[in-house]
């Protein structure tokens, strides 16, 4: 699945701790079964994989089949997105909090 057709909205997709856990999870890996995935949770293998379906929709997980088993990466350029809207309002704050400090500087005076 490319950017362009990415069927969830990132922002939507990391807003749950789980699929934030499992997204660091396939960071520390080349590549994670599903069922060492699952060892790492509180939860079935049908609630993981119900996770790991919404992040392959926005994009952030490949899989594929080695005999009986899938298999899972971490596709993080979607996560590029997020980054620059932090980045974005990261500015937003720095030059806001600069502006403010000139003007309490100015009100001393």
């Amino acid at each position: 699945m490319s950017e362009n057709n990415q069927l969830r909205d990132v922002f939507d997709a990391i807003a749950d701790p789980t699929r934030r856990r499992l997204i660091r999870l396939l960071a520390g890996a080349e590549e994670m079964p599903l069922h060492e995935l699952t060892a790492q949770f509180q939860m079935g293998r049908t609630a993981v994989s119900k996770h790991l379906t919404i992040l392959k929709e926005a994009g952030l997980v490949l899989d594929r089949k080695v005999g009986r088993e899938t298999r899972f990466r971490l596709n993080a350029t979607p996560l590029r997105e997020i980054q620059d809207w932090v980045a974005f309002y990261s500015q937003f704050w720095s030059t806001n909090m600069l502006r403010l400090n000139q003007l309490l500087e100015e009100e001393e005076e």
